[in-house]
């Protein structure tokens, strides 16, 4: 209730400021007038004068404190015309403007106005990269579905375990250190099984912010990374869509007005529905047989299905003010030939932007349930399950000033959890609980001089701990030239979930959640009671961006991750009195360096990591099995022909070899509980035991390596009406990248071999 009441007090007195406030203010939305999909960061001036700002991710945009008089507003964005309206400042109130701007005649590369470096300069956006749709469809896709899934693994500082499982490690953090957001609500397991897919529709996709580490106190809850995704509004000038097929799945997405957004301003709405369905499993049986010796599959397939439906409807009213609802199913299985996986997430929840007459403030909300369910039947094994369902509640302000920004909000957290496991001492770990979380957050953005501040302050409240978290942190941005900048970020974070999954594991599918440890627990390797029972880490980061010719633009930076506590199932308890949790510490810390070179034709990225991740179990220090030492990724597209039409595409990936525990032997493994005192070793015929090293992860398998292409071919067939042609191969050298060993028989088992593929996609 303190919290609540310090949030409200400090929204009463921003308002009370403003009302006394002796001018006015000038805010609106800007949208592309054919579509009428919002700009992005495009940037506001009024004419003679040093305000101006750029819009935001629904296009809206507010300059508050300006002196009473006639202006002029100019609106400059990347490949379109710029516009100049005339607007009359009054003071104490508001003037809004909904503005449309038309599409360039003027070729793309000869438009000076770049929003991203804009966006570069006015933020601090340290270890964080924003993406859009066509970025994600440039990348030469598997199967020629591009999926954000796959564009992930381009950017600096993230390892994936394979085409296999879908896990991400960002900057030396475990999958279930990140936080993963869909239109603010949080998605528990995002990959589908055969890695290159994710749940979300590329079509539907506004823009997607990976941050990867040194986070602002906006996020809590997770202490590695974060990749927020939002989604767009349906169509609200037309009907539209598309239809797509290929060898992996079929997709379609419906999209249009239920009232039409008109520039003389009043009401809008509309709606957008997406559906996409695999047949890998059955396709492959007859084009890609030959893969089908690189798993463990029941059948001459390849063995994953997944079903993903999301829907959403958007009101927009006459003074910006916005609500939308949304909801969404996705489903997953693989059949392998010792064991059945099927997941399930079903949620939906409503979000809102306020924006209230003669105020510098808006406000804004997301109200949402999602229910995660997964099982794995192993042969002659019982089921492992877990079920994870979250309530999410949050509410947050935004208060403009001349040269400042403050943000602050609240926001709750209801999970409840029930777990099923049991070892192979036949053990069973159950977890049943319910818990609450409370948070509130204050960010405040000042630009003085060449700076940009940005201090913020993040209270964690865990119920079921009994514990609050206060986690200050810091970023900041020097703006030394118009070509060259400097960043630093850090903070404290802090979080009650963990996972399943063990970090030492090569490959893991059922990836089951928890809430933290409500029983004592050990510090690493001893027998003294750790002083809390959260996952904890603090961050370190400062990097440089460098513009080093129009088109040519370098980013490096280097961070430090410290894992102070860490909370790991003990899935090899030997005994029912054993604690179910065990505790490590850790730390990560490295260097990324991308280049990236854009013309209208041409795009060209390239990354390069250097990852150094350790833990510490309290016997001893050891890398985990995603530390990939050296990570290099290389993209390029390259668009040609009448009118563009043409585009090719060309991405290369190596990696340095990931890192296992060697296996030192085998041993009959008997089981003396299941028959007691009359077991006979010598007539039994017990399955085998692994003996491995005491060194955990001593060794290294081999590097990876991976060619991907792709050409595409776009026919305009109407005004509103394309066909898209894409042809793909993916590793199309054929390497035989190594995924694991199976110890007892020493079969090998690579990732997936050359994939040809050829997919349709009708626009209309």
């Amino acid at each position: 209730m303190k919290l609540c009441n310090l949030l409200l007090s400090g929204l009463l007195l921003l308002v009370s400021v403003n009302l006394h406030a002796q001018t006015g203010g000038v805010r609106g939305n800007v949208f592309d007038k054919a579509s009428g999909e919002p700009i992005l960061y495009g940037t506001i001036i009024l004419e003679g004068t040093s305000f101006g700002t750029n819009t935001d991710l629904d296009g809206f945009f507010s300059i508050p404190n300006i002196p009473a008089g006639a202006y002029q507003l100019i609106i400059t964005y990347i490949g379109y015309d710029s516009l100049r309206v005339a607007v009359d400042i009054t003071a104490n109130t508001y003037n809004y403007q909904r503005l449309f701007i038309e599409e360039s005649s003027v070729q793309l590369g000869t438009v000076n106005v770049s929003a991203r470096k804009e966006k570069a300069k006015a933020d601090v956006q340290i270890s964080e990269i924003t993406l859009t749709p066509r970025q994600i469809q440039a990348l030469p896709s598997t199967g020629g579905d591009p999926d954000i899934a796959q564009y992930l693994t381009v950017l600096p500082g993230i390892i994936t375990s394979g085409d296999q499982g879908g896990q991400l490690y960002i900057r030396g953090g475990a999958p279930i250190q990140n936080l993963i957001l869909l239109d603010g609500m949080t998605i528990y397991n995002p990959f589908h099984s055969i890695g290159f897919y994710s749940v979300f529709e590329t079509e539907t996709i506004r823009s997607v912010d990976v941050l990867t580490g040194g986070f602002n106190a906006e996020y809590g809850g997770r202490i590695s990374s974060v990749l927020d995704i939002r989604t767009r509004e349906g169509n609200m000038k037309r009907l539209g869509g598309l239809v797509s097929a290929s060898p992996f799945m079929a997709r379609a997405v419906l999209e249009g007005p239920l009232k039409k957004l008109e520039a003389d301003g009043g009401g809008s709405s509309s709606f957008m529905v997406t559906a996409k369905h695999s047949y890998i499993d059955q396709t492959s049986k007859y084009l890609y047989s030959y893969a089908k010796s690189a798993l463990d599959s029941s059948s001459n397939s390849l063995p994953f299905t997944f079903t993903d439906f999301y829907g959403k409807m958007s009101f927009l009213t006459g003074n910006g003010t916005k609500f939308n609802l949304f909801g969404f199913n996705f489903r997953d299985g693989v059949d392998y030939l010792a064991a059945n996986l099927d997941w399930n997430t079903t949620g939906g929840g409503m979000n809102f932007t306020v924006v209230p007459p003669n105020s510098n403030l808006i406000f804004g909300g997301t109200i949402g349930y999602s229910d995660y369910m997964i099982t794995l039947v192993e042969s002659g094994e019982d089921p492992r399950t877990s079920r994870i369902g979250n309530v999410s509640a949050l509410l947050d302000f935004t208060y403009f000033g001349g040269k400042s920004q403050l943000n602050y909000g609240i926001q709750f957290n209801g999970i409840n959890t029930d777990f099923v496991f049991r070892n192979f001492l036949d053990i069973t770990i159950q977890q049943k609980d319910f818990t609450t979380e409370l948070s509130g957050f204050l960010i405040y953005k000042q630009r003085l001089a060449n700076w940009v501040l940005e201090p913020s302050l993040r209270i964690q409240m865990y119920a079921s701990q009994g514990n609050t978290s206060i986690e200050p942190r810091f970023g900041a941005k020097y703006n030394a030239s118009k070509k060259f900048r400097l960043k630093f970020a850090g903070g404290m974070y802090s979080q009650n979930l963990t996972s399943s999954v063990n970090e030492q594991d090569v490959i893991n599918l059922f990836v089951g959640f928890l809430t933290g440890p409500e029983q004592t627990i050990y510090e690493p390797g001893t027998q003294t009671p750790a002083n809390h029972r959260l996952q904890k880490s603090i961050h370190g980061i400062a990097g440089m961006e460098i513009d080093l010719v129009d088109n040519l633009e370098l980013n490096v930076e280097g961070y430090y991750k410290g894992f102070t506590q860490l909370i790991n199932l003990n899935r090899n308890k030997r005994r029912a009195q054993d604690p179910d949790f065990a505790t490590e510490t850790g730390e990560a810390y490295g260097a990324d360096l991308s280049l990236r070179y854009e013309t209208p034709s041409l795009y060209l990225w390239g990354t390069y990591s250097l990852t150094y991740v350790f833990r510490n179990d309290g016997e001893q220090v050891y890398p985990t099995v995603f530390d990939r030492r050296h990570n290099v990724n290389l993209l390029g597209t390259y668009s040609f022909g009448n009118k563009k039409t043409w585009e090719f595409g060309l991405r290369w990936n190596f990696g340095s070899p990931f890192p296992f525990t060697q296996t030192l032997g085998f041993y009959p493994f008997v089981n003396f509980l299941e028959e007691g005192l009359g077991t006979d070793p010598k007539t039994d015929n017990p399955p085998l035991g692994i003996i491995y090293t005491p060194e955990l992860n001593g060794g290294r398998l081999i590097s990876f390596h991976r060619l991907d292409a792709s050409l595409k071919r776009r026919f305009s067939l109407s005004e509103n009406l394309s066909l898209e042609a894409s042809a793909s191969v993916t590793n199309l050298y054929n390497r035989r990248n190594i995924f694991y060993i199976d110890r007892k028989t020493a079969e090998r088992v690579d990732q997936l071999p050359l994939l040809p593929s050829l997919s349709l996609t009708m626009h209309f």
